[in-house]
């Protein structure tokens, strides 16, 4: 959904004095909020994508949330950073610095050729401690209109209907307030908080047919209507990474965390309170190693029980986040509720093993695919034991390639390369390489595994 820019003046002609110096804030604070471009380079494309983000510091230090970026692609794709101001249709180069896993912010800086042009968030706090926006409070935000327009930004204003741990603390207006990853602002031009990208208003089209239409969903993905409140942004601006992966990741190994159930809390009388239960214990990880089982409850962290969430769900994002939170080494104490007994489980957080956006890949073009290492997080979701990675992973085919021919599609388990058993990504890549490269070489076989089915793929080269 689009809207055209507003005109200052005609919005806060009747919104009382303060109001009244709304065109001077703005002339400031617009200089907060830039748009982001990046191509992602595959093997068979260029695909530019275009996010927008918050200043936060005077080095240039822009946030984008989590969505701006796939996190299956892999730093090592993404292309030709720009940062653009309001109204630039020029744009200046600019870094990809990574993903912090607790905020999940994407941090990126911009050149110093444009940092005179930039003002960081953080200037528009006020004195004292940070102010959540109250019931009813008027707010307003920036959006920014897209790249054939100049990134034009506008102004959106609303009222706070709803404050909500989710978990982080989240306020929802009644309308749309701010383009997602995008700052806003009290009427006095406080930084209040930072629009949210997973508050889409979606509307609801008939088409015009005798018959009474088709129901047409429309998500309005360019604003929000609600924003994580700035006591959840301003304290965590300086956990810039310090690698493109974010690295290091502190890793417990309890997987597939899930709510506890209203009947089961009831039951065990814990309506005060939120309970996550583990469904799986990983292989080797803190969490083994400490002891954890499948179907703990876990109640507490460190000594404090876990806070009533509403949605359920949330509860997982919670526990989530002060693991993230961590760093390789510490030690987390669970309060664990097994069976009728509690008890307290210390697992010696480690680092996270390597992930699929780090994975080694190489593209073979005679074959027509990428091959790519296969990680930890395979064999998980592969239910296949981790004590030893084998094989190698189909990350892309390309269409009508010999390999897509053959039927080789992306996520198969490649385990063996004409009847020889892959050791590592290294031994298959050079014998990907030799076959790739040898002209007179008219197939080779795949053995290669899809869920529960295991097939042979002759692969015919010529």
């Amino acid at each position: 959904m689009k809207k055209l820019p507003l005109i200052l003046a005609a919005l806060v002609g009747t919104a009382g004095a303060r109001a009244s110096d709304l065109p001077s804030l703005w002339a400031e604070r617009v200089k907060c909020a830039v748009a982001v471009e990046y191509v992602t380079q595959t093997e068979l494309e260029r695909r530019p994508t275009i996010a927008y983000g918050t200043v936060i510091d005077s080095e240039g230090t822009i946030i984008l949330p989590s969505a701006a970026i796939d996190l299956r692609v892999s730093p090592s794709q993404m292309k030709d950073f720009k940062v653009y101001t309001p109204g630039d249709p020029e744009g200046a180069p600019a870094e990809y610095l990574g993903r912090d896993a607790f905020t999940g912010w994407h941090f990126v800086r911009a050149s110093a050729s444009v940092r005179g042009r930039l003002l960081p968030v953080t200037a528009f706090c006020g004195s004292g401690a940070l102010r959540e926006a109250g019931l009813a409070e008027e707010v307003w935000g920036i959006g920014i209109r897209n790249k054939d327009e100049d990134f034009m930004p506008y102004i959106l204003k609303s009222h706070v209907a709803l404050l909500q741990s989710l978990p982080q603390r989240t306020a929802i207006a009644q309308q749309e307030v701010s383009g997602p990853g995008l700052p806003v602002f009290d009427q006095e031009g406080r930084f209040m908080g930072i629009g949210s990208s997973s508050f889409g208003q979606t509307f609801l089209e008939f088409t015009g047919t005798e018959r009474g239409g088709t129901p047409i969903m429309l998500v309005n993905v360019e604003e929000s209507s609600a924003f994580v409140t700035a006591g959840e942004v301003i304290p965590y601006v300086g956990r810039v990474p310090k690698n493109p992966f974010g690295r290091p990741l502190a890793w417990l190994g309890a997987y597939g965390l899930e709510p506890m159930d209203r009947e089961v809390a009831a039951f065990l009388k814990l309506e005060s309170q939120s309970g996550a239960v583990v469904s799986e214990v990983l292989e080797g990880s803190p969490a083994e190693k400490a002891g954890l089982k499948a179907h703990d409850i876990i109640l507490g962290v460190d000594g404090t029980p876990l806070p009533r969430f509403r949605p359920d769900r949330v509860v997982v994002d919670y526990v989530e986040r002060l693991i993230a939170a961590r760093t390789p080494g510490q030690t987390l104490t669970l309060s664990v509720l097994r069976g009728s007994d509690r008890m307290e489980v210390k697992a010696l957080l480690e680092e996270e093993p390597r992930l699929v956006r780090e994975a080694d890949r190489m593209y073979f073009e005679k074959i027509g695919f990428t091959a790519r290492e296969f990680v930890y997080g395979d064999a998980i979701a592969r239910h296949s034991r981790i004590g030893d990675l084998k094989g190698i992973v189909a990350h892309l085919v390309k269409p009508n390639s010999p390999a897509d021919i053959a039927g080789l599609r992306p996520d198969d388990w490649i385990k063996e390369i004409d009847g020889t058993e892959i050791k590592g990504f290294a031994s298959a890549a050079a014998r990907l390489s030799e076959i790739d490269k040898d002209l007179l070489r008219t197939e080779t076989v795949f053995l290669v595994s899809r869920g529960s089915d295991t097939a042979v793929l002759r692969i015919k080269l010529r």
